[in-house]
């Protein structure tokens, strides 16, 4: 059965189809259709201008770099750029915007359709096309625990630019849309069009959930508004998918509504019937301009894009020889990425398979279990890229090497200090290793024997042996070399 009908319940299994309203805040100093701060956490109702507060003959005035934003957005997710967009209102009752309407694209949007390649983790991926990315105004933000009786509102959200990207519904799975949102979010972080900050709110979704039986018409959809957590997303998909499974299979019918989900109750709980396109009486917004763009301005912006994550993923296993994985690891997040190249950089071979394994391994135990971010470690890139050289030189042993690595943690200290200062250099004389060798075999006399006889396991025992003399200081591949002249 493909995993696309993961849902299975007493009727048997149900496909379920998913699409996404992502909302993304373009990352700017000022709003959308004004110049009012886009700062977060502000006092209440501190960055509204007389245009976000809807003052009688106060005019948008269309911001240029949030354009710019979404044509960088839009180039990132492989979509064609419209040189010809226009804004339109969008009347609704809102009662935290001014207005009573919202600017934002419908009929021509800035951005048409595209896509994305998610990695799923079996090792598959899924094209996930994206049917448009349209500008638009935030709304500002209703408080109702503040007074008994009254709601408050803080318009300081009011006018923010936002991004809609829209999806076409081709996810099947929890999994295909979490891994969806944590590629959109790795490549806007990438771009520099959106923080990816999905706490304080700059990146929320709205999910669209509906099931049918394998091989029937699309079912009506429910709408999972304003899920600001990856790990959310795939449970409301869950939940609600399980809800409409049970109603239909009880006799009921899916009604198309906006709901809501409650995380700590592990629900989805109706908030209002959805609205089609007309019932929001879409028209031109007669105080703005159509944005018109031309190939240049487009071409500009293309030329300026960043190396974006795919690209970095594929070089990263060209150039050190990375596996998939590792590479994917590294290039999720961008310090992370930023001090490999920094500390592979620092390295005489350009060591990057080495400076990965101890960057995901060592250092990631060690920054989890502190609770640190890379950008905290008191390991830093030229450190770990000194370990690395003392390590290939054979200076000290891979042993060794996990003891500094700690000391270097613990004391923020040069391995080489380290290493000099608690004499923890490889011994690499041959005589002097050859008598310990002779040592442990004279000690050892029945087990000599014993190899000698065919329990070829045992030469594990003497190179440990040998290694106890030294202190782990000796040789690895000397001590073998040895004892293997000495066994014959």
């Amino acid at each position: 059965m493909s995993s696309s009908y993961w849902l299975k319940t007493a009727s048997g299994f149900w496909e379920v189809v998913v699409g996404l309203e992502v909302h993304a805040q373009v990352s700017s100093h000022s709003k959308l259709f004004s110049g009012a701060s886009t700062a977060f956490a502000g006092s209440p109702n501190a960055t509204v201008t007389l245009v976000d507060a809807a003052f009688p003959g106060m005019l948008p005035v269309l911001n240029e770099h949030c354009v710019e934003q979404a044509v960088k957005t839009g180039l990132g997710i492989n979509a064609q750029i419209n040189l010809f967009s226009m804004f339109d209102r969008k009347n609704y009752f809102y009662p935290d915007l001014p207005t009573g309407y919202q600017i934002s694209q419908f009929y021509h949007p800035v951005v048409g359709e595209g896509h994305l390649d998610v990695d799923l983790k079996d090792g598959s991926s899924l094209r996930v096309n994206i049917e448009r990315l349209h500008l638009e105004q935030d709304a500002g933000k209703s408080v109702h625990d503040l007074h008994p009786t009254k709601t408050c509102i803080d318009l300081n959200r009011c006018g923010i630019a936002l991004m809609e990207i829209v999806t076409k519904p081709d996810m099947r799975t929890p999994e295909h849309a979490m891994n969806f949102v944590k590629k959109l979010r790795l490549l806007l972080r990438y771009l520099g069009t959106n923080d990816g900050n999905m706490d304080e709110g700059s990146l929320r979704a709205d999910v669209n959930i509906s099931i049918r039986k394998p091989g029937e018409r699309l079912g009506n959809r429910a709408e999972i508004k304003n899920v600001n957590s990856i790990r959310f997303i795939g449970q409301a998909i869950e939940v609600e998918a399980h809800r409409q499974a049970l109603l239909l299979e009880a006799g009921g019918e899916v009604v198309q509504e906006t709901r809501l989900y409650d995380a700590a109750k592990g629900e989805t709980r109706s908030l209002r019937s959805k609205e089609d396109a007309p019932d929001y009486r879409y028209f031109p917004d007669p105080d703005l301009l159509p944005v018109v763009l031309t190939e240049d301005y487009v071409n500009k912006i293309r030329n300026s894009l960043p190396e974006l994550p795919d690209a970095k993923k594929q070089r990263f296993m060209d150039t050190y020889g990375l596996p998939a994985y590792d590479a994917t690891v590294l290039v999720d997040d961008l310090d992370v990425s930023a001090y490999f190249e920094e500390a592979t950089a620092l390295t005489k071979n350009k060591s990057g398979r080495l400076i990965s394994n101890y960057l995901t391994g060592d250092l990631f135990a060690l920054l989890n279990k502190n609770g640190k971010t890379i950008l905290e470690s008191p390991v830093s890139p030229a450190h770990l890229a000194e370990l690395v050289d003392l390590i290939e030189e054979e200076v000290i042993s891979g042993r060794i090497a996990k003891d500094v690595f700690v000391d270097m943690w613990d004391h923020s200290k040069s391995p080489k200090a380290i290493v000099d200062s608690k004499g923890l250099r490889q011994i690499t004389n041959s005589k002097e290793l050859e008598e310990m060798a002779e040592h442990v075999l004279a000690n050892n006399a029945q087990m000599v024997e014993d190899y000698k006889s065919g329990k070829e396991q045992l030469f594990g025992f003497f190179v440990g042996q040998v290694m106890k003399l030294t202190g782990g200081k000796a040789n690895p591949a000397l001590i073998n070399e040895i004892l293997r002249k000495k066994l014959k």
